[in-house]
């Protein structure tokens, strides 16, 4: 069996068994019988449960990190590049909706090692992001009134939730949903029109 098959077998039947029955009711037996290999072949790439349950959340994370170091190093406007950002994380994110539904709801059972992991790798991809805005607010394209830890923790919601009320089968595909959530996202945090009608004292 080839080395690419395993680990998407195993990743498979683990990310539908999560989902199913959760992280904590599902056994290593589970997942090797769901996916046709042996215990011995899982644990060559899984050393365990909590290995698996972060390459789940890993390879989304992965896959994100590198679009977005590809998009910033195309340059371009600020707000193009940013826009493009946001399109993009949002359509992986319906892509790798399954996993991600699964890793939020058990993150908090990986072990310290792993959360700290994750936590890292969020950082890295925030902190890209964060300069992002601040590009833009230096420009005087986004609002400054409000933290940018606010302005990010408003985009990033709206993915952690998408699980709870987008459906793929439903009327609007992923593309349409991403470029309205974006412009959204976008219009929120627009700086206010310099200029317009002076206003005196009577």
């Amino acid at each position: 069996m080839r080395e690419t098959s395993v680990v998407d077998d195993v990743t498979r039947a683990a990310v539908e068994l999560f989902a199913a029955q959760g992280y904590a009711n599902t056994s290593v037996q589970q997942i090797v019988e769901a996916a046709g290999v042996t215990k011995g072949a899982m644990y060559h790439y899984f050393q365990s449960k909590d290995d698996l349950l972060f390459a789940i959340y890993e390879r989304m994370l992965s896959l994100q990190k590198s679009h977005l170091d590809e998009i910033v190093a195309r340059g371009g406007a600020v707000d193009a590049v940013l826009r493009a950002v946001c399109i993009d994380v949002i359509e992986t994110s319906i892509d790798f909706l399954p996993e991600g539904t699964v890793f939020f709801r058990s993150q908090h059972m990986l072990s310290q090692p792993r959360q700290q992991e994750v936590t890292r790798r969020r950082r890295d991809y925030n902190d890209e992001f964060s300069a992002l805005i601040e590009a833009g607010q230096q420009e005087g394209l986004y609002r400054t009134d409000v933290p940018r830890p606010v302005l990010i923790a408003h985009f990033f919601s709206d993915l952690h939730y998408l699980s709870q009320w987008y459906s793929p089968e439903g009327p609007e595909g992923k593309t349409l949903l991403a470029e309205q959530i974006t412009d959204l996202f976008l219009t929120s945090i627009a700086a206010e029109p310099t200029g317009g009608t002076e206003v005196t004292d009577a």
